[in-house]
């Protein structure tokens, strides 16, 4: 996975940075608290709501359990639609098959829907490298690539920006990638689309070349879906001759029967609606309307190497809905850009690390970048644990371990900087495996209570920097229960 944000530190340094931007935290205040009021109104319509996300994890884990199966039938049904397959391994091999087939149309610029593969894997820098200019088409992607930003957030990408900062951009920037932003803009929203709709208008006229993502792909017809609320992604998806789309493998459904599942809960956990303004699928081609040419690049990209993970692959079920970013009080103080990657938030807290490794300062400390409040997992509309994977990498990055990386298994070394973690979990282990010694301990600190420091020393200064360390009880729950019970285990 390439989609690291080249010189990112690690996150706490990342978020250190971020939390003291006061115009970036009330950005972010501002927009999650909305996006997240509107989502509970929206599922709370829903009386089969639990039944729906437990029919999608369900689903999901299925696919997964069967994923070689069902892509086999998805790349058959494409081909027989009159698309054509690509099996990419890396994101290497996936900008060199997008570029190679963009080279053979002869152009040299694309149009883009909003895809975060493509994102992933750096797409849009592979291109430029081989002098072909990709155009984002989604206003928040637009806003980002104008900008020469980097996205924040899966759904949004330009939720770090206010209507202000947007207009600046418009005014200072679209004359250098095509129609400039008209005299006079505001930073009124009618105007600032009306702005970004001129703009992009002649870029889908002229373009012969689209590139897309998918939402799902259904294996028993070889469909593509793609929901989205503006209509860009209609037009990249019809008026181009060749269009290209990347997809994760794990994208996948069986049926259309299973569709329909995902299509009443991801636009009410993303935007919170009822249905998505515009839902194109498309199979393959047809002379009579839509792109003459179809190619789908099927991207693993580390995805294999984590569904070989029984905790961690639950991280492929997710369906980019962002409802965990809303929610989480660490995004909504750090913000996206802290994460280092193109999926921010809960969910890129246990993607990243999995589908790129753990070997960087970035991707070791993103599992710790959560307060474990467990709103990621209540609000996941296909019942991801996040916690629980969470908590699984800590393991891995702290510890080391057996992991499969690139096919091939092979044993991790502890991260550097976990020494003091290690210790302290030997000697709980050690107090755990002997009763006696750990009744003593106990008994001592009630007996001590008085003389303990309010903040630790050395190595947990940072943890009692920004939380009070719990007080110790009178005594022991074993002494109190022998004294209160007098040690009958069935005593009410």
């Amino acid at each position: 996975m390439s989609g690291t944000f080249v010189g990112m530190p690690a996150f706490p340094e990342a978020a250190r940075d971020a939390v003291r931007d006061t115009t970036l935290r009330g950005n972010l205040r501002h927009a999650t608290h909305t996006i997240r009021a509107k989502r509970a109104k929206a599922v709370a319509e829903v009386s089969d709501w639990a039944a729906l996300r437990e029919a999608g994890r369900r689903i999901k884990d299925h696919t997964l359990l069967h994923l070689d199966r069902y892509l086999e039938q998805l790349e058959a049904a494409v081909t027989a639609a009159g698309g054509t397959v690509h099996w990419a391994a890396d994101a290497e091999e996936a900008n060199r098959i997008v570029a190679r087939l963009v080279r053979e149309t002869g152009e040299s610029e694309v149009v883009k829907v909003k895809s975060m593969a493509t994102q992933e894997i750096g797409l849009n820098e592979a291109l430029e490298a081989e002098g072909i200019r990709a155009y984002e088409t989604d206003l928040a992607e637009l806003i980002v690539q104008l900008g020469e930003d980097r996205p924040s957030h899966i759904l949004v990408p330009a939720i770090h920006r206010n209507r202000g900062e947007i207009r600046d951009v418009f005014r200072s920037r679209m004359g250098h990638w095509g129609r400039p932003a008209p005299q006079g803009l505001t930073d009124t929203p009618a105007e600032l689309a009306e702005a970004a709709r001129l703009h992009l208008r002649e870029k889908f006229l002229r373009a012969k070349v689209g590139i897309s993502g998918a939402n799902f792909m259904v294996a028993e017809t070889g469909t593509l879906v793609v929901v989205e609320s503006e209509g860009n992604g209609r037009m990249c998806l019809t008026l181009p001759e060749t269009l290209i789309s990347v997809v994760g493998i794990e994208k996948v459904v069986p049926s259309w029967r299973d569709l329909e599942v995902f299509l009443q809960t991801l636009p009410r956990s993303s935007t919170a609606e009822r249905m998505n303004p515009y839902t194109s699928t498309w199979t393959g081609t047809t002379d009579r309307d839509g792109p003459r040419v179809f190619h789908l690049v099927l991207l693993d990209n580390g995805r294999t190497d984590t569904l070989a993970d029984e905790v961690g692959r639950q991280a492929l079920r997710c369906i980019r809905c962002s409802a965990c970013l809303n929610v989480c009080p660490v995004y909504e103080r750090a913000g996206g850009h802290a994460y280092g990657s193109v999926y921010p938030g809960p969910i890129g807290a246990i993607l990243s690390p999995q589908l790129r490794g753990t070997g960087s300062a970035i991707d070791a400390s993103l599992p710790y970048a959560s307060s474990l409040c467990g709103a990621c997992y209540e609000v996941c509309p296909v019942a991801i644990d996040i916690p629980e994977v969470l908590v699984h990498l800590r393991e891995r990055v702290a510890q080391g371990g057996p992991v499969t990386r690139e096919g091939n298994k092979v044993v991790l070394k502890p991260a550097a900087g976990h020494g003091a973690e290690r210790a302290a979990m030997r000697a709980a282990r050690w107090a755990f495996r002997h009763p006696g010694a750990l009744r003593a301990g106990q008994r001592l600190a009630s007996r001590t209570r008085r003389l303990h420091p309010r903040t630790l020393p050395g190595p947990g200064r940072a943890w009692t920097g920004s939380r009070d360390l719990p007080a110790v009880p009178p005594e022991p729950f074993r002494d109190w229960w022998q004294r209160t019970h007098g040690g009958q285990d069935g005593a009410r």
